[in-house]
């Protein structure tokens, strides 16, 4: 019953309330500022509102405070998600403020995300001792300190930014983030940890009521205030309960995304400008390849699907 309360109490509170929430960033004018070098097909989103991830953190960080056991696992989480949330708004309040595609300055992000993932690294490492990685088909492996203490940082900031890199069409990351909780939720229930299950459902029960709004023709964005959370949650999450690896492959297409502008940036640098995708993130590649958004968003939902599958599968 508590895991079904847990999925159900966000959702049903965003879809309540969600109409209320857009109506007043309306009021205020928090539209979307949309890059001039993104798809021309994107223009016509310019001044829909966003910051809809102020809807999804508050509910999910209000409703996890009575839910979930406040130790210093569960408190560290909340925190770092809090502030991951607190550099997406400021990211996000700038570019409507100034009426810019670019938010915070690049040292800026650096130093909050880091102090987000500072956070996760030194409970995590030197309060609750988790020093261990669990290998799917394997088992679990001792790190040791500074290996995991560095793997903190790196999975808390990669996952936060490559779950920003993905909310670029109507739906994709709510889509794909309500797929990745569901599955962790299994995943961490079956490895017997109820209380990172109820904190999965409730993000989970959370981005699904997001997609009542944000599914094509959106109503809404996320925003950075809601992707940077999201992501920092998961990478969080990941590093005290050992799943980095399975982060890494069930959360498969943030992982994509993240490598095409990886790939694309320093090769463009390099060639003077010739490209290996049309554009990046890869979701606007095959955008402009002819293929319509929804399919897009439908085709990463279920390779992330598959991608759950085959995780959970190494624990049968």
């Amino acid at each position: 019953m508590q895991y079904i309360l847990a999925y159900l109490l966000p959702l049903v509170l965003i879809i309540i309330s969600g109409n209320l929430f857009i109506n007043y960033i309306k009021k205020i004018n928090f539209g979307q500022q949309v890059r001039e070098y993104g798809p021309k097909s994107h223009l016509k989103k310019a001044g829909i509102p966003t910051m809809g991830g102020l809807l999804i953190i508050s509910v999910f960080l209000l409703i996890s405070v009575f839910i979930l056991p406040l130790n210093f696992e569960m408190t560290a989480i909340l925190l770092t998600t809090f502030i991951m949330s607190l550099t997406g708004f400021l990211d996000d309040f700038l570019k409507i403020k100034f009426e810019r595609s670019l938010g915070l300055r690049a040292w800026q992000k650096i130093v909050l995300q880091t102090a987000a993932a500072a956070v996760t690294a030194v409970v995590a490492v030197f309060v609750v001792n988790q020093h261990s990685i669990l290998i799917p088909f394997y088992a679990s492996y001792n790190l040791g300190t500074a290996a995991k203490f560095i793997l903190a940082f790196i999975v808390v900031i990669g996952s936060s930014n490559a779950v920003n890199l993905t909310d670029g069409l109507d739906g994709l990351a709510a889509g794909i983030t309500t797929v990745v909780t569901l599955a962790f939720a299994l995943l961490l229930y079956l490895i017997n940890l109820p209380e990172y299950t109820l904190l999965m459902l409730i993000m989970a029960g959370s981005t699904t009521a997001f997609l009542w709004f944000n599914a094509s023709p959106a109503s809404v964005f996320m925003g950075d205030v809601g992707s940077l959370a999201i992501g920092a949650l998961l990478g969080a999450a990941a590093v005290f309960t050992a799943t980095e690896l399975y982060l890494l492959i069930i959360g498969g297409i943030y992982v994509i995304e993240t490598l095409s502008v990886i790939i694309q940036v320093p090769y463009y640098k390099i060639t003077d400008g010739k490209r290996v995708f049309k554009m990046t993130p890869i979701h606007h590649h095959f955008e402009l390849s002819g293929l319509a958004e929804n399919k897009i968003v439908f085709r990463f939902v279920i390779i992330t699907i598959l991608l759950s599958l085959f995780a959970l599968l190494s624990l049968v």
